[in-house]
């Protein structure tokens, strides 16, 4: 049974708390966000189906939702994700070439997880940084003016913090 643990549940309770009754609705991006945490950082169906009880709404209005913003994923993703920029200012910087070396560097491609579940490659649309392009969000950092001496980078950051320096 998908049930949050006391702690979130009262976060999301809090959150709710915080809308007049009827428009609970209101909250379901955060806690779309704490449900993500909760649940190994995806959101299956039980899962969205959980937050729409937990909202008094339609699960369909949960998928609606998480099925549009990019943030949200949908199946299971790696330890690390990757999410390249894929708009104009970036591409026109060179971020199908990043795509591309991470690609050829993980063996995986956009919506794909490496065998030993450490990296997933996804790509966005913009996420407001133009001027560092090419760029994309690593965890709740952004990284800037990618090259590929710095994707070889993050990507040994990731392995030596994993223990897994291979």
């Amino acid at each position: 049974m998908i049930q949050f643990s006391e702690e979130k549940l009262q976060q999301v309770n809090e959150l709710i708390s915080h809308y007049p009754e009827g428009k609970q609705k209101s909250a379901i991006l955060p806690v779309l966000h704490i449900a993500q945490e909760e649940f190994d950082n995806w959101l299956d169906v039980p899962v969205m189906d959980y937050v729409a009880e937990l909202l008094n709404i339609q699960p369909i209005e949960v998928y609606e939702v998480a099925t549009f913003y990019s943030m949200y994923n949908l199946k299971p993703v790696g330890k690390y994700m990757f999410e390249v920029c894929q708009t104009g200012p970036c591409m026109l910087n060179g971020s199908d070439d990043i795509i591309a070396y991470i690609e050829e560097k993980l063996g995986i491609k956009p919506g794909e997880t490496t065998a030993d579940g450490m990296f997933t490659l996804k790509t966005v649309e913009c996420l407001g940084a133009c001027g560092y392009a090419p760029m994309m969000q690593f965890g709740k950092t952004y990284r800037e003016h990618l090259t590929k001496e710095k994707i070889d980078k993050i990507i040994e950051e990731c392995r030596v913090k994993s223990g897994n320096p291979n």
